[in-house]
């Protein structure tokens, strides 16, 4: 069995918990996930841990993640692969990397941000999966660049992978890893209908959202709960269950109507008088 190390950066925080986890996965050459920050008594820690380098992985291009491949490939004469990160080489959906007795394989999970990649081992069942699972705590969701309907999908994806162990971008390694998959869709499935059960007593803010449901929660995390709670909404809302009042994110939100085709009867979204197949079929001269 090759070797699966961690490198701790030193920047702990909200986001972040204890620090960025870099790993180091197998030797002679190894594979590198996620350099961090660029911190120079980080990357010479990563360096010297896992020379010789036979490529450097990331898994999304978010400052705690990304800046510090550029400097730790010069360092250590390997190539940089991410899916949208200047100057690294394009990974794609189902590339397999190989080094140091391990494979990964590159499984695109959008959510988190567009670009997320995770990397599956399958001879481990082994999944890196960067900030799409963490290993305390939830994954933070910001829009417009964070989807909440991808990331669930991506979620439901590496469900399907059956992986055994996750090496999270974040806290600890988490031995069960197809129950927390399962919590973290089930939570959120929790989350959203909080806000549906809110939003059919009356309207509201976000603001008025996130005072109600993270009550309990330190006042340091509701700025990223508002952006979490929006992610909800924008979801619900493109599925025609929720409306927002206003232009602005903030709302005030409500329950949506329940509208009905006026040709056919059947369920529409948004403010459409028609369904699909009826608007196309009135623009097609049909009765």
């Amino acid at each position: 069995m090759h070797p699966i190390r961690r490198v701790l950066a030193p920047n702990p925080g909200i986001e972040t918990l204890d620090g960025t986890n870099t790993w180091i996965v197998g030797a002679g050459p190894s594979i590198v996930i996620d350099p961090g920050p660029e911190l120079p008594e980080h990357l010479e820690v990563v360096a010297a841990e896992a020379r010789p380098v036979g490529a450097i992985l990331v898994t999304h291009d978010h400052p705690d993640h990304a800046p510090g491949a550029a400097r730790l490939a010069t360092v250590v004469g390997a190539p940089v692969l991410a899916f949208r990160l200047a100057g690294a080489e394009r990974l794609r959906a189902g590339q397999r990397i190989v080094g140091g007795g391990a494979e990964l394989i590159a499984v695109h999970t959008p959510g988190h941000t567009s670009d997320h990649v995770a990397f599956f081992e399958p001879a481990g069942a082994a999944l890196f999966t960067g900030d799409a699972v963490v290993g305390r705590g939830t994954s933070f969701i910001d829009p417009p660049d964070g989807d909440l309907a991808q990331y669930l999908r991506s979620l439901r994806r590496m469900l399907e992978l059956r992986p055994r162990t996750i090496y999270p971008g974040h806290g600890p390694v988490v031995l069960r890893a197809i129950d927390k998959l399962e919590e973290y869709l089930a939570h959120r499935e929790d989350r959203e209908q909080e806000i549906r059960a809110a939003l059919a007593e009356h309207p509201h803010t976000v603001e008025q959202l996130v005072s109600s449901i993270y009550a309990a929660y330190p006042e340091a995390v509701r700025p990223f709960a508002a952006r979490s709670v929006l992610a909800h909404l924008l979801k619900l809302e493109r599925e025609g269950k929720v409306a927002r009042g206003g232009r602005g994110e903030d709302g005030p939100w409500s329950a949506a109507v329940v509208r009905t085709c006026a040709r056919c009867g059947r369920r529409v979204t948004g403010r459409a008088r028609y369904c699909s197949s009826c608007s196309l079929a009135i623009l097609q001269g049909e009765d």
